[in-house]
């Protein structure tokens, strides 16, 4: 297990998107898995399933899924993109790109798979005034997956958040026989990354962060 502390952890544990051959062992699996279903959920529901892939045959067909699905999304997205505020920000993003077009060509090789599903649940309440919008069920599934990321990162694993395999997402469901109430919000590529840690290319916090009402900015202090 690695000895990284949390702060530390939480600023460089970013995509990882290119992984080795090494064998990932099932203890480390479970071990975030069980990080993950300590993650908080609105109301303690715990909407959670984990669909864990480490078989070879059914690896291939998600594979054969996941790159129809990024194929067309590339396509669709990529004229869609802005123009960089840098060069520092097109080289970033064209990273980013590269690795995305890996992980599709090679999401045969990862040695496991996890799936992340959640119960189609509506929180919606209702009382004399009318409906109580307290969000999305998809809002108690997140924090689990980033348990699930950071927890990886402690047995030096990587990992990274997909999504583009909804585009197919009852065939998606056909091969994991996951049922039709159920949705698969995500699939984690889970093996030993190829590349280092570090603090991603983000937005500058002063940026994005107002203090008690919407574009009152101040300064922050500056960081440890």
């Amino acid at each position: 297990m690695d000895d990284v502390e949390l702060y530390e952890a939480l600023l460089t544990t970013r995509a990882m998107r290119r992984f080795s051959d090494e064998a990932v062992e099932r203890k480390a699996i479970e071990a975030c898995l069980r990080a993950a279903v300590q993650a908080p959920s609105g109301g303690n529901i715990q909407p959670w399933h984990f669909v864990v892939v480490d078989d070879a045959a059914v690896r291939t067909q998600l594979a054969d899924l996941y790159r129809r699905c990024y194929e067309r999304y590339e396509r669709a997205m990529l004229p869609t993109a802005t123009a960089h505020r840098s060069p520092e920000d097109e080289a970033s993003w064209n990273r980013t790109v590269g690795a995305a077009n890996h992980l599709a060509q090679h999401f045969h090789e990862v040695p496991v798979i996890v799936a992340v599903c959640v119960a189609g649940i509506d929180l919606t309440l209702t009382d004399e005034h009318g409906p109580l919008d307290i969000g999305s069920v998809l809002g108690s599934v997140f924090p689990a997956i980033q348990n699930f990321i950071l927890a990886a990162r402690s047995f030096g694993l990587g990992t990274s958040l997909t999504t583009v395999h909804r585009i197919e997402q009852q065939a998606c469901r056909d091969i994991l026989g996951v049922p039709a109430h159920q949705q698969i919000v995500a699939l984690l590529p889970v093996g030993h990354p190829t590349g280092r840690w570090g603090v991603a290319r983000r937005k500058p916090v002063e940026k994005v962060t107002s203090w008690n009402r919407w574009g009152n900015r101040e300064a922050f202090s500056p960081a440890d």
